[in-house]
């Protein structure tokens, strides 16, 4: 049987779906000595996803660099401190590396927030918004994406949390490895539908979504 998938996810559906736990390990990187290792380990993997967390603001003019960079191989997630370790050179090895896929969501912004804290080249990355318009996809966030393809929800309720917290909490480190994790599920699965055919796409009509969007207004 072909996998149903919606050029636009309900958004109304998301909140019922089961939660996406992560299956492997997570390791917090927060000294330069301690990311060589991790990053000789990262790039003997076949593919990486990657994210990053920043601090959020809540007043105007108020900005923070990136507080987190979150890589993670099929099993295991590295969260790298970079707000205690900054940026040294292990990261910009693997961030400038051209032999290991490095699966990202936006990641054109990571990158940007990235190279205010230390100019390096990109090396080899793929970013899932390219990729999901070949499906019929219209969706790029990847709460919405998720649910599409894999009909779970990531939680997002980490996301405005403290992320320069002098020691992470446990939701907010499952928070960070599902988010990169998550990307190379999303990759492998776009490939998988692409190459195979193997979907029916559902178009949902744009006036059907704005009603919907109109009733969430109203009832808020």
């Amino acid at each position: 049987m072909k996998k149903t998938i919606y050029n636009k996810f309900n958004k109304e559906e998301i909140p019922g779906l089961p939660t996406v736990d992560f299956p492997g390990k997570i390791i917090v990187v927060m000294a330069a000595n301690e990311a060589e290792k991790a990053v000789d380990y990262l790039l003997l993997q076949d593919i990486l996803g990657v994210d990053t967390e920043t601090r959020p603001s809540f007043r105007k003019g108020e900005n923070y660099q990136v507080s987190l960079l979150q890589v993670s191989s099929r099993d295991v997630c590295f969260l790298f401190r970079l707000n205690m370790m900054g940026m040294p050179h292990a990261i910009i090895r693997l961030l400038e590396n051209k032999k290991v896929p490095m699966v990202g969501l936006s990641w054109h912004d990571d990158l940007n927030s990235l190279r205010r804290r230390a100019d390096f080249t990109p090396g080899r990355f793929i970013d899932i918004q390219d990729m999901v318009g070949d499906l019929g996809i219209v969706d790029l966030s990847l709460q919405k994406l998720y649910a599409n393809l894999f009909h779970q929800r990531i939680s997002k309720r980490q996301r405005l949390s403290n992320w320069n917290a002098d020691v992470l909490n446990e939701k907010q480190k499952l928070y960070a490895a599902i988010d990169a994790w998550a990307c190379i599920n999303l990759y492998d699965e776009i490939r998988r539908l692409r190459e195979s055919g193997d979907y029916e796409l559902v178009v949902v009509e744009d006036k059907v979504v704005s009603e919907n969007e109109t009733n969430d207004t109203n009832n808020k």
